[in-house]
C-alpha cells in the first residue's frame, strides 16, 4: 500500500472545507431570506379589527403586518388609495383580502413585489363583473334591504348592517357580546361599489389561496367556491365558520397565509 502524501491530505481537507463552507453559506442565505410583508385588507361593514387575531399570530411568527384602513368608497378609488400604501412597502408582499377586500387584492396584484394572493371569505372577480351580480349568482347571501340600513348624504348613499342582523349575517359563530361590539364599530360602505364594474382580474400566473367558511351568510359559500375554482386557487374549507372566519378560526387563516408567504 502506497503512503498518502501530505500534500494530498492538505488538498482533500481544503476541498472539504470549501465545500462545507459553500453549503453552510447557501443554507444561511436561505434561512435569512427576508419574509414578505403581509398586507391585510378588510371588507365592507368592517375595519382592521377583523384581522386582530390573525395579525397577532403573524407578528409572533416574525412577519411584518400592515392592515390599512380601506376607504370603502369604490373599487377604483380604493385601489388608487391602497396602491399608495403598497408603494411605501419595500420587498416582497403577500396580499390578503377579506370579503370586498378580495376585489381590491385582485386589482393590486400587479404591484411590484406581490408574490401571492389570499382570499378569505372573499370575492375573486374577473374583469367586467360586478360584486352585486356575483353575490346573487348563488343563493345564500343575506345582505339586502332586510338586513341593511341606508345613510344618505350629499355625496351618495352608504349601506350599514342593521344591529340586529350583524351577528346572523357576519358572525354567527362568535360570542354575542363580541359580535355586538363589532356591529357597533362597523364602517359603512358606498352602496355603489356593488354595481361598479371590475377593471381587471388577478394575473393567472400568480399563486392564489382561498379560505371558504361553510356557514357564510354574507357571501354564499357556493359563490366563493365558484370564484376560487375559476381562479385555480388552492382552497381550504372551514366547516361551520361564519363570514368573520379570521376571528372565529384565526389559526386556520394564519396557516393559509403563511403557506402563501412561503
Amino acid at each position: 500500500m502506497k503512503p498518502i502524501k501530505l500534500r494530498h491530505l492538505v488538498t482533500v481537507a481544503a476541498t472539504a472545507v470549501l465545500t462545507l463552507t459553500g453549503v453552510t453559506t447557501a443554507s444561511a442565505q436561505t434561512e435569512h431570506k427576508p419574509k414578505p410583508t403581509i398586507v391585510l385588507l378588510h371588507g365592507a361593514f368592517a375595519d382592521g379589527a377583523s384581522w386582530s387575531e390573525v395579525t397577532s399570530r403573524l407578528q409572533r411568527d416574525g412577519y411584518t403586518v400592515v392592515a390599512p384602513a380601506v376607504p370603502l368608497r369604490g373599487i377604483a378609488s380604493d385601489t388608487s388609495y391602497l396602491k399608495g400604501v403598497l408603494d411605501n412597502i419595500s420587498g416582497p408582499k403577500v396580499l390578503v383580502g377579506h370579503s370586498y377586500g378580495g376585489a381590491l387584492v385582485s386589482q393590486l396584484a400587479g404591484t411590484a413585489g406581490v408574490k401571492s394572493l389570499v382570499y378569505v371569505a372573499a370575492f375573486v372577480p374577473q374583469a367586467g363583473e360586478t360584486l352585486g351580480a356575483l353575490n346573487s349568482k348563488y343563493p345564500g347571501s343575506e345582505i339586502g334591504p332586510d338586513t341593511t340600513n341606508t345613510i344618505s348624504y350629499p355625496g351618495g348613499v352608504d349601506l350599514v348592517m342593521k344591529p340586529e342582523s350583524f351577528r346572523r349575517v357576519f358572525a354567527a359563530d362568535l360570542p354575542a357580546r363580541q359580535a355586538a361590539v363589532l356591529g357597533a364599530s362597523q364602517r359603512p360602505v358606498n352602496a355603489a361599489v356593488f354595481d361598479e364594474k371590475i377593471p381587471t382580474g388577478a394575473p393567472a400566473a400568480l399563486p392564489k389561496y382561498a379560505v371558504i367558511p361553510t356557514e357564510d351568510h354574507a357571501i354564499a359559500p357556493a359563490a366563493e367556491r365558484f370564484m376560487a375554482d375559476r381562479a385555480h386557487a388552492t382552497t381550504v374549507a372551514v366547516q361551520g365558520a361564519s363570514h368573520l372566519v379570521a376571528l372565529s378560526h384565526p389559526g386556520t387563516v394564519t396557516r393559509v397565509i403563511e403557506q402563501a408567504a412561503r
